[in-house]
């Protein structure tokens, strides 16, 4: 063995006459300049050598290479480019071998697609999740992959951005060869030499991806594949602007030689760079990162979490159940009866039996589940539990004795965590003597699905505990949130306010139906008046009868969702609410029924209905959110702006790509959003205050992105 060269981002060495080039940039082996820069430096350097036969690329640590270093991003691009690094890699006179262990992504996916020979560990996952980030493959990947899998399946690799293991790549043609070998560099290293070798005793020489034709050699079957993945974008991915762009630049590599069909790639590529959507995006990656940056985190630890119980087996303490159980702890389910119980374990059992006839999970997986579910009538079976979470009805009551048994029963250090959606954490801790231990976790609906995780801080509550259900959040691969105590927290204190803005909206001419339309024209898969629907107009109604007593006076209060909840009219679930759902339909038409009831409300209010345009409603929508989340980081109940957008965008549905209310809210700027509420205020002065933060970044010239840098102390 031989050195050629020891320092950098990527380092080589000879193998007798191969050379291996070692991606070495911990902890990921992203492709930053450095490990371009000595990438190519390397590949260079081995044509000239001519004791070199073969150069192997492999990655060290875990990973071949896990994308593009996001310490870069949206800083001016160095050089060399990885299109070029990827066209000097595929143009080597000898040949070049990729050996994938662990992730090989994106941009390390084009990488190694330009090699001329891949081989796979078990352990590697393949995927061009661009679109993910508002990009497409800029570096051969939507020329190269079709050549090697055909346009149907490089679509879909790079539409869904999911990744694939080592044998679905062998299966789809993506890798030559599947190695044995363990998950790190060195078992990589020895599968890579070996395979290598294997290569040069047959006299293998370079094979070029962009030379492959067999894949793309039915043009016509191609060129249709293209446009039915053209059209299925356009119908689900409305909105979207880089799947399009994917489509285009996969439609240029069936009809155009490869070199074109690259400056294509290219000039779409830019396109893509360009977009607001892929500022979104980007932020919106950035965000859910920046969540566990806490200032409890930075030196409490977590405890341990061994057993987890849940009070409750309804809707929601069942789909809790299942997040556990799938996360591989125990669970303790305890409910107040027998019969309760039975109900609650059938809950579960529901849910891994569809997954077992959708072909998600199978038998043996779901009788493995189920088998760490146990339950109880008594609380004394929580006496073990590390973290009991409690799912009972919304009521303070109710949530109080619950409080005060477990109190009674959990062992000394176990965390208590109430999945309240708006009630007083403080309070509710006060039924125990050791308001340290407890915290809220609120779940969203179904919590086993949705990846939203609101981590309630109370006043009393220790480090310890919050860096707990942190830990929970990670071991259940939730995106956790923290959130100081008010009625709401973040995500339902500012839903209450745009909600009251749309109701408002809606009594002074804009049916629920018009609401809904503009909403989803902005983006949302749902308006506002479907999602009442879908969760129940029961729930809605309960919050705001518990909030009469300490209603403002001085707000408008409309009164029609109550007129529809009080003729039983709650939705989906009794066929019924703001639409019509005729024999269980699961997707509601409009009710002439209840655009009489908005009228003769309208009448009773006085208020003589105007029109509305889409853009009406939205501003109104949207200056409402914006208005209410700035109070909310103003008081401190949100740590930063990005987390309020990781809690819209994870858990109310607001378009991704948008980045989330404080990211748009910078976009159209905060000056504007300002002048619309000061706008609105001289018809509604009560409700349209302007939040004190926004005036001041506003005034400023600021915006919520410069409060991103530094989270501020807990309230």
């Amino acid at each position: 063995m031989t050195d050629s060269s020891t320092a950098g981002a990527a380092h080589a060495r000879r193998e007798d006459d191969i050379l291996v080039i070692t991606l070495d940039h911990p902890p990921v082996n992203a492709l930053s300049a450095d490990v371009r820069r000595d990438l190519a430096h390397a590949i260079d350097a081995a044509q000239s050598d001519p004791q070199v036969r073969a150069i192997l690329l492999v990655g060290a640590g875990k990973n071949f290479i896990a994308g593009a270093d996001i310490r870069e991003f949206g800083k001016p691009p160095k050089p060399p480019a990885l299109p070029d690094v990827c066209n000097q890699i595929e143009a080597s006179a000898k040949p070049v071998v990729a050996v994938l262990h662990g992730a090989a992504l994106g941009g390390g996916l084009e990488v190694a697609l330009a090699a001329h020979y891949r081989v796979a560990l078990p352990s590697a996952k393949l995927g061009l999740p661009e679109v993910n980030l508002g990009l497409l493959p800029g570096a051969g990947g939507t020329q190269r992959t079709p050549r090697l899998i055909g346009a149907a399946a490089a679509l879909d690799l790079m539409l869904s951005g999911k990744h694939l293991s080592a044998n679905a790549a062998v299966k789809a043609g993506l890798v030559d060869t599947l190695a044995d070998g363990e998950g790190d560099g060195d078992s990589a290293l020895a599968a890579g030499l070996a395979y290598t070798r294997q290569l040069l005793a047959q006299g293998a020489g370079p094979r070029r991806s962009r030379d492959a034709t067999a894949a793309l050699a039915d043009k016509a079957t191609a060129l249709a594949q293209a446009a039915a993945a053209g059209e299925h974008v356009a119908k689900t991915l409305r909105g979207l602007y880089s799947p399009a762009k994917i489509v285009e630049a996969v439609r240029a590599a069936i009809e155009q030689p490869f070199d074109e069909g690259l400056r294509t790639e290219r000039a779409l590529f830019l396109q893509c760079l360009d977009s607001p959507q892929r500022a979104g995006l980007v932020h919106a990656f950035f965000a859910e990162r920046e969540t566990t940056k806490i200032p409890e985190l930075k030196a409490a630890r977590p405890r341990r979490l061994d057993t987890i119980g849940v009070v409750g087996g309804g809707t929601m303490g069942a789909g809790i159940a299942v997040s556990v159980l799938d996360a591989g702890l125990p669970v303790v389910m305890v409910e107040q009866d027998d019969a309760a119980l039975e109900r609650g374990r059938g809950r579960v059992a529901q849910v891994y039996d569809l997954l077992v006839k959708k072909g998600r999970i199978t038998q043996e997986e779901r009788d493995a589940r189920l088998s760490r579910l146990t339950g109880a009538t008594s609380y004394d079976a929580l006496d073990n539990a590390d973290l009991i979470i409690e799912a009972v009805f919304e009521d303070m009551d109710v949530k109080l004795a619950v409080f005060a048994q477990l109190d009674r029963v959990a062992k000394p250090g176990a965390v208590l965590a109430t999945n309240t959606s708006y009630l007083d954490v403080n309070r509710i801790a006060s039924a125990t003597r050791g308001p340290a231990d407890v915290l809220g976790l609120h779940f969203f609906s179904p919590a086993n699905i949705m990846k939203l995780l609101e981590i309630v801080v109370g006043e009393h509550t220790s480090p310890e505990t919050v860096a707990t259900g942190f830990e929970l959040a990670r071991k259940l691969r939730k995106t956790p949130v923290r959130a100081g105590v008010c009625d709401g927290f973040i995500g339902n204190r500012i839903l209450a306010v745009h909600r009251q803005a749309a109701d408002m909206m809606m009594e002074d001419g804009a049916s629920p139906y018009d609401i809904d339309a503009a909403v989803r024209e902005f983006g949302y898969p749902m308006g506002p008046y479907q999602m009442a629907d879908l969760a129940g107009g029961d729930i809605g109604w309960a919050t705001r009868k518990r909030r009469a007593a300490t209603r403002d006076p001085a707000l408008r209060y409309v009164q029609i969702p109550d007129r529809l909840c009080e003729r039983g009219w709650f939705g989906q679930k009794t066929g019924r609410g703001f639409y019509l759902y005729a024999d269980g339909a699961r997707v509601g038409t409009p009710d002439p029924e209840v655009l009489a009831i908005i009228d003769e409300e309208r009448r009773r209010a006085g208020v003589t209905p105007r029109p509305f345009t889409q853009e009406d409603i939205q501003r109104r929508y949207l200056a409402a959110m914006i208005n209410e989340a700035a109070n909310v980081l103003h008081q401190g109940i949100a740590l930063r702006p990005s987390d309020v957008d990781v809690v819209f965008l994870s858990g109310y549905g607001f378009p991704r790509y948008r980045g989330g209310p404080m990211h748009y809210a910078d976009s159209v700027g905060l000056d504007r959003v300002l002048a619309d509420i000061r706008s609105y205020a001289k018809e509604d002065p009560a409700f349209w205050k302007p939040s004190p933060l926004l005036v001041q970044l506003a005034e400023s010239g600021r915006n919520f992105a410069s409060l991103n840098q530094a989270a501020t102390s807990p309230a």
